[in-house]
């Protein structure tokens, strides 16, 4: 293929969130020309249970993609390739015919508890060879939950698909997954990029009931003709693999080095660093991943919560979250708000408790809205602070951090992110579009651009310096929270 018709060339990125799905159409030169997206609703039938069904997500990937083709103008014919992103973990159980027997068991589902201790007991070489101890959000306990709960859904099961890998199926019938989703199933031995027969063997299942493993980069089929003929693409648009949405949202950032990190201020929050080989320290509840290039690994400390408890305390004061931003406390106030431990659906890192619970401490009548809404952002940063110590305890060293999703948009959360983990955080420039541009950049590369040109970090629009004289008030306040936690969770 000529250079020319390379530099013409157009790719999908698509992102299988929770809350919807994002589609970005991306040039070979790097410009964003397009995006849209559609909303999905998450079904909570029971306490600790968080179901979809993968059939919502076709229609919102269809609406996305229609929607997107109406902006891309004459981009939208040089189309050459599309990946897809997802959210981790969940189980989309298939029968022998592919269909799906069951509601899509989510990421943060945590009904599946005690199956964690149930398979570290049954394969005690768990944390071994999954690099990860066994935690609730994991594909695996969801599966023994389901033989134990569901057997007749069990028996019939020929195919767990991850959500990403269900899209992936239908747009191009090719059941294949990558390395960095596989390694979040708790089935995969994650030094050497293989499915384990030991770990599935304690779940009851065989490794042919897994999809094909490839690199995030690597195509794994072409686009159906009926799809194609349905949002008016070419014939003939690759598909690659992709990748798990928080190594996605890496490639999107070039955080792809020894050193980097990012620092995600979503929903959940991840503060996510790529390591040359797999460092494992499970016992800290950190996370360690493949990430989606070959060769690479990644460490993650995962919280649960993190603009979620915004978004959770601006519903309880009906108050929109940036006028709850806008009105906090000066800092000689802020010493005396009370603290806030944000564990509102439970933790990962460092605790992976599903049943640790929220607090505010210290309360007193004196105490006001501001006071309380600074209390609740500021308990989001000390959960990052035991997430960074966590990865710092693992042998990672990030030298400073790349803030990412809707929580980094705000200045004072990011200033009171960098004094409390004594870090510089960096805010890029311009939209941010986490996961699908990353997605988007693994379709180039399947294409066969070159990495560096392909991969390249964001323009940063301003870096927030630890400030001297805030962070030791930062500290004491960080030790507090600390101190709190072993007595509050036994009172849980």
């Amino acid at each position: 293929m000529s250079t020319q018709s390379l530099s013409t060339e157009a790719v999908i990125g698509l992102d299988l969130g929770t809350s919807g799905v994002k589609a970005v159409l991306l040039t070979a030169a790097g410009e964003l020309v397009a995006e849209a997206g559609a909303p999905l609703e998450v079904s909570r039938p029971q306490p600790l249970w968080s179901e979809q069904a993968p059939a919502d997500w076709w229609q919102a990937i269809d609406a996305a993609l229609l929607r997107l083709r109406e902006s891309a103008g004459p981009h939208w014919s040089q189309v050459r390739a599309l990946a897809v992103a997802g959210q981790m973990h969940g189980a989309v159980l298939l029968d022998a015919a592919g269909g799906v027997l069951r509601p899509a068991i989510l990421w943060n589902d945590g009904r599946s508890q005690a199956e964690c201790d149930e398979l570290e007991a049954r394969e005690p070489a768990t944390r071994r060879i999954t690099a990860n101890r066994a935690m609730a959000g994991f594909t695996a306990p969801k599966l023994l939950w389901v033989a134990k709960h569901e057997p007749d859904v069990f028996a019939r099961t020929a195919k767990v698909l991850l959500p990403k890998d269900w899209l992936v199926w239908r747009l191009c019938g090719q059941m294949s997954t990558d390395t960095s989703d596989a390694a979040g199933t708790l089935w995969l031995d994650v030094a050497r990029r293989q499915w384990s027969e030991a770990m599935l063997a304690a779940c009851g299942m065989r490794v042919q009931q897994m999809p094909a493993l490839h690199e995030g980069p690597e195509p794994v089929g072409t686009l159906r003709d009926e799809w194609a003929s349905r949002w008016e693409l070419p014939r003939g648009v690759q598909v690659a693999a992709g990748a798990g949405d928080n190594a996605a949202g890496a490639i999107g950032v070039g955080v792809v080095r020894p050193g980097q990190a990012l620092l995600s201020l979503g929903t959940s929050g991840v503060i996510f660093t790529p390591v040359a080989e797999p460092l494992a320290a499970p016992e800290r509840g950190v996370h360690t991943f493949c990430h989606a290039l070959p060769g690479v690994w990644h460490q993650m400390a995962v919280m649960l919560n993190a603009a979620s408890a915004l978004a959770w305390w601006s519903r309880i004061t009906g108050a929109g979250p940036a006028s709850l931003l806008a009105e906090l406390p000066d800092a000689p106030a802020r010493e005396a708000a009370p603290l806030f431990l944000p564990y509102l659906s439970g933790e990962r890192t460092p605790h992976a408790d599903p049943g640790a619970t929220a607090t505010f401490l210290g309360l007193t009548a004196a105490h006001d809205r501001p006071a309380m809404s600074y209390a609740v952002i500021e308990g989001v940063a000390h959960v990052f602070a035991d997430g960074l110590a966590a990865l710092q305890a693992a042998g990672s060293r990030p030298e400073r951090l790349l803030a990412i999703g809707g929580g980094a948009r705000s200045p004072a959360w990011l200033q009171l992110i960098a004094d409390t983990l004594q870090l510089p955080v960096d805010q890029p420039a311009g939209a941010e579009v986490g996961p699908a541009l990353g997605a988007a950049r693994l379709a180039l590369l399947a294409l066969g651009h070159p990495f560096e040109a392909v991969v390249q970090p964001p323009r940063i629009a301003y870096s927030y310096m630890p400030d001297a004289q805030r962070v030791p008030a930062c500290q004491r306040r960080l030790q507090r929270f600390r101190a709190a936690w072993a007595p509050l969770r036994a009172l849980s």
